[in-house]
């Protein structure tokens, strides 16, 4: 089979066909079985095909990262909380300030079984297997962005793909820059860790 088609076949399955089909109601289990399945065979590709190192590069630009992704953090922190000051209040810091054994809990599940997880799949996976076929650097950060966003079509929240949209772009910016997994992980959780801790976490499927 020709590669470039065997791609094709392959991103519209990863990235659009199974997202959209976890939208549906059927058993949970069926749906984390065949996530677990596509998450092999994607380390399977980035392993044997892509011949992906995925230990962390001693090299990294620490300086540049964290002067990036602070900057951006002040913006997003201050934004989110507007946000949620107008639109529920109540909902404003309330899981640190009420359940802080509950947010240390999370934070640490949503970063280790979460956050790497995606990126490996949105950014590493994609990155590696799509880049070489879409030359114009913004349109494949848009790309990688639109399936970023699509992935998380089954909360059926309008806000939620807006989110994950703005998010994917920054994201896919960071690892086109670094090319590094890890610290494109730590970026997302950074980000997700703080819309849970300021109140937004419900409608990204935390417990609040």
């Amino acid at each position: 089979m020709n590669t470039l088609f065997y791609k094709i076949i392959e991103f519209f399955i990863i990235f659009i066909a199974m997202p959209i089909a976890f939208i549906f109601d059927y058993p949970i289990w069926i749906k984390l079985s065949v996530g677990l399945l596509g998450f092999i065979y994607i380390i399977y590709i980035l392993v044997t095909k892509e011949q992906v190192d995925l230990k962390i590069n001693k090299d990294l630009n620490w300086y540049w990262f964290w002067k990036q992704t602070l900057l951006k953090f002040c913006a997003i922190s201050v934004l989110t909380t507007i946000f949620v000051w107008f639109t529920n209040k109540v909902a404003l810091f309330h899981v640190i300030i009420n359940k802080p054994g509950l947010w240390l809990f999370i934070l640490f599940v949503y970063t280790v079984l979460s956050v790497y997880p995606q990126e490996i799949v949105y950014r590493t996976f994609f990155f590696k297997r799509y880049a070489p076929h879409i030359r114009h650097k913004k349109l494949l950060w848009f790309t990688n962005a639109l399936v970023f966003s699509v992935g998380h079509m089954f909360f059926k929240n309008e806000l939620v793909l807006v989110l994950t949209f703005l998010g994917g772009f920054l994201f896919a910016m960071t690892y086109y820059k670094t090319n590094s997994t890890f610290l494109v992980s730590i970026e997302h959780a950074i980000y997700g860790c703080w819309l849970f801790t300021v109140g937004m976490g419900e409608m990204l499927g935390f417990p609040q």
